[in-house]
């Protein structure tokens, strides 16, 4: 129906949110003298469902409209966007007990039809009804500061699993003027009232009509409002998680959660980042998915770990890129989550990720820290800035290196009990640690490692050599037991060259994608041919891309 009501460019509205003797809340809106009536379970359930209608007459007008609206709290004034954005023009005024009551805006005596204008229903086919139901899982906000966010609605657990009431005896309200204009709820489709017969009084909710008048008076009124008071499938009755608080006042925590949600950056990447830059900012599209999946990948890696985690890379065959894998996935994750990131060379003799690593102003080793272990015992002394004797600092990368003996005469090796006691000190100090192993799988330490893992990545290069050792390792680790961390593994492979065998990449794909988790593939790169120390800023684009997919593969097993 095409809307056709008049409506002023400054209209006066009004919100008045009551509570019944023994039922629901009640709130009226006017809008230049013509009223809406809306019923909630809860007071703040309520008010949300105002704001949407009146957000949708800012909408009509294309700009904000003032509200004076009053509840339990007070009277205040407040602004309302069309977007539903809500701001305070003055504090609230707290109001007398006694000036507002249910009797003050609902009527009790006169008997009406059951639909009439000016309603707000609260039906499954109510686009006010499903916005509400996402809303009230927010919690108590601070009065009306509250914005309307234009989201697809949820259903809220438990609206639908009471039975449906009997017909109650109807609940009149005074006779008032037509309902103001449809509306068109922020997030909603277009709500057009029915039409109004001339002169119509209301009901205070929509229920069917009574299979004979009720006569008025006191009785009729009590049942009325008891019946109101009982839950009903598909309305917007949400059913409190603790005891209504007349007397409760809003808090921090209300004020908090009223925050709007932070919002999208601006477009980086792609023809829309380039676009976005070239104007100057005056063009911002939107970013495109491959961005937004990239963002899903950060997402997923900054996220809050219950403890620290312990990520060990394995293969038994040389040149498998284990150490390449283990110092990507560590700046992959010190450049994401912001340092407290470790890459330890485990290998149970000398192995090369100290050779890899920026250099540091020592040559201390793991062992070198097992000997210095005494000075970490005590966690009162120990300090993280202690290890700096020990590790190595990698820039802008922001992670660690602990390397492996690189003494060519030492006879010293590392066993499952020293691991076991590196291990524990530097899960004190370290939130991501990232372990490469040696050859040896049956080594006590790289033994032990496997054991400690919270996830293990098994590398291997797009060659059929480096392939079959990592099978066997699988199988080995299958017959010891550990089906389960071979499930949950991720499997990552290698570009030997510019142009691996694509035969061969889909074999080893279909192979270890049967017995892990996932199996993801990361591009041939130069300036990781040499054997020198990586330095990640050189690393191609597509190559950093590359394993941040596979750092946020793995992290989603931790």
């Amino acid at each position: 129906m095409t809307d056709t009501t008049p409506m002023t460019q400054t209209p006066s509205i009004e919100a008045t949110v009551v509570r019944s003797a023994e039922g629901p809340f009640i709130g009226q809106i006017s809008v230049d003298g013509s009223i809406t009536t809306i019923e909630g379970r809860t007071e703040d359930g309520v008010r949300r469902d105002i704001i949407r209608v009146v957000a949708g007459v800012a909408q009509r007008l294309a700009r904000p409209v003032h509200l004076t609206a009053r509840d339990s709290l007070g009277t205040q004034e407040v602004s309302v966007s069309p977007d539903g954005y809500t701001e305070a023009l003055t504090p609230v005024s707290p109001a007398p007990q006694a000036a507002l009551d249910f009797d003050s805006i609902v009527g009790l005596g006169d008997s009406v039809p059951a639909h009439s204008p000016g309603l707000v229903p609260v039906s499954d086919d109510d686009t006010l009804t499903q916005p509400a139901r996402r809303a009230a899982a927010v919690p108590d906000l601070d009065y009306l500061f509250q914005s309307v966010q234009p989201e697809e609605a949820e259903e809220d657990e438990g609206i639908d699993a009471a039975p449906p009431a009997p017909a109650p005896a109807p609940i009149v309200a005074p006779p008032t003027a037509a309902a103001f204009a449809p509306v068109t709820p922020v997030g909603g489709a277009h709500v057009a009232p029915p039409e109004p017969p001339a002169a119509a009084p209301r009901l205070v909710d929509a229920v069917p009509p009574a299979p004979a008048p009720v006569e008025p008076g006191p009785a009729a009124a009590s049942a009325a409002t008891a019946a109101v008071s009982e839950p009903r499938s598909g309305s917007n009755v949400v059913v409190p998680t603790e005891p209504h608080d007349e007397e409760r006042l809003p808090t921090l925590g209300d004020f908090m959660s009223g925050r709007p949600g932070t919002p999208a950056a601006p477009a980086e990447f792609g023809w829309q980042g380039a676009l976005r830059r070239a104007s100057f900012g005056l063009i911002n599209p939107a970013p495109g998915s491959a961005e937004l999946a990239r963002r899903r990948s950060v997402a997923t890696m900054q996220r809050t770990f219950d403890g620290p985690r312990t990520i060990v890379v394995i293969n038994p065959k040389g040149g498998a890129h284990k150490t390449t894998a283990t110092m990507m996935l560590a700046a992959t994750f010190g450049e994401h989550r912001g340092g407290y990131t470790l890459a330890w060379d485990n290998n149970e003799t000398r192995g090369t990720l100290g050779w890899r690593a920026r250099p540091a102003k020592h040559q201390n080793t793991a062992v070198s820290l097992l000997h210095g272990l005494d000075r970490f015992v005590d966690p009162a002394h120990a300090r993280v800035g202690d290890l700096d004797d020990f590790v190595r600092a990698q820039g802008s990368a922001q992670f660690d290196v602990l390397a492996s003996d690189e003494d060519p005469n030492a006879t010293e090796a590392i066993d499952a009990e020293a691991f076991d006691r590196l291990h524990a000190t530097l899960e004190r100090f370290y939130r991501v640690i990232v372990v490469d192993t040696g050859n040896n799988m049956r080594a006590a330490n790289w033994q032990a490692a496997v054991e400690a893992a919270d996830q293990l990545v098994i590398v291997s290069t797009v060659r059929e050599d480096t392939a079959a050792s990592a099978a066997w390792l699988v199988d080995g680790l299958r017959e010891k037991g550990l089906e389960d961390k071979v499930a949950d593994a991720v499997t990552v492979l290698s570009a030997s060259s510019e142009s691996p065998d694509p035969q061969l990449a889909r074999r080893l794909r279909g192979h270890f994608g049967s017995l892990t988790r996932a199996v993801l593939e990361v591009p041939h790169d130069p300036a990781l041919v040499d054997g020198g120390a990586i330095s990640y800023e050189l690393l191609s684009r597509r190559t950093r891309e590359a394993w941040l997919r596979v750092a946020a593969k793995v992290a989603e097993g931790l």
